[in-house]
């Protein structure tokens, strides 16, 4: 509630007579202690006109957020609590037309107390596998991982994963893990990519014995595709793909599943927003899609102008600002 300077005026003359005390009287006016001692220090400094309402500070950076924007950030936060704070920044890059850093995004958010704990992956540089790959298709990691399905026992899950868009090519939910597992899995990625002899990709898995087996040896050789293994009890070596079955384990097993219909469909869901959707920091907060499918390129210069744009109107409408207040000012001394 906003007071005149007459009623201030005049709660300092009730709190001055009052024999209830400062405090006690402030409380039942409904006072706060602060505003009533700012009040009194204006008074006293410069008397009755000290009361009077002040004019707002017009002092403002040119890039100050705007208070719609921060508003947006909120009502968008609240609907996609899915998403951390630089993958909100970057949704709403791309999608709401306007341009907002990683660390605004974050103040706002811890703001208006809707930041939660951070969770961290901590994965040494020298656990990475040591030769990076420069484009799609040059390297697929493949692995199995596991699932339950209450009355009918455990179910493998085989994926091919592009290693450098992280793009889930292939995928299968499989009854055991043998190398006709692996086989049907990689067959379907090489139906998907339509790769040529000539680049066709490596292949890296871990140690397991269908890996490792003859079978899986002669059908890759029959196929032109070489055969990169990691190094015993080493995951780290598949780590891009042993993080992607962490995140998705975090969401997939928070379900019960009795059919393995309902499995896959959990698995696909998970796969779409994996692929399509979720921003992926060591991509430069693209999609595994935007890259595989290269639109890296054309998603990077669009993020660019909105950047350009989105910074250029704040100036503009700083200097708007600035030149009102000038016109005000030269108004009231006029």
């Amino acid at each position: 509630m906003r007071f005149s300077q007459q009623e201030k005026m005049e709660i300092i003359r009730l709190v001055e007579s009052s024999e209830l005390g400062i405090k006690r009287t402030l409380i039942n006016l409904g006072i706060n202690k602060s505003t009533f001692y700012n009040w009194y220090a204006r008074y006293h400094e410069y008397g009755y006109d000290g009361l009077a309402p002040r004019k707002p500070d017009h002092r403002h950076y040119w890039n100050r957020i705007p208070d719609q924007e921060r508003e947006k950030v909120v009502e968008l936060a609240l609907d996609r609590p899915e998403l951390s704070s630089r993958e909100l920044a970057w949704n709403i890059t791309d999608n709401e037309g306007w341009y907002i850093s990683e660390s605004s995004v974050y103040r706002i958010l811890k703001d208006r107390g809707l930041i939660g704990s951070p969770t961290h992956d901590v994965i040494k540089a020298a656990y990475e596998f040591k030769d990076k790959t420069g484009s799609i298709n040059e390297l697929w990691q493949t692995d199995f991982t596991y699932f339950k399905v209450i009355g009918w026992g455990w179910y493998y899950l085989s994926t091919i994963m592009d290693d450098y868009s992280r793009y889930i090519i292939s995928w299968e939910l499989c009854k055991h893990m043998k190398s006709d597992d692996v086989e049907r899995c990689i067959d379907d990625a090489l139906r998907k990519t339509h790769l040529k002899k000539q680049e066709l990709p490596k292949l890296l898995s871990d140690n397991g014995s269908c890996y490792i087996s003859t079978e899986l040896a002669n059908y890759l050789n029959k196929a032109g595709i070489s055969h990169v293994r990691g190094r015993v009890r080493h995951p780290q070596t598949q780590g891009k793909i042993e993080r992607y079955h962490r995140s998705m384990k975090n969401v997939i097993k928070l379900d019960n599943y009795y059919s393995t219909e309902e499995l896959e469909k959990a698995l696909s869901e998970f796969i779409e927003y994996y692929n399509n959707e979720r921003y992926h920091e060591s991509l430069d907060n693209l999609t595994p899609a935007d890259v595989f499918f290269g639109r890296d390129y054309q998603i990077r210069n669009q993020r660019k102008e909105t950047k350009y744009r989105t910074m250029r109107q704040r100036r503009i409408n700083y200097l708007n600002r600035k030149l009102k207040i000038s016109q005000e000012n030269k108004k009231e001394i006029a």
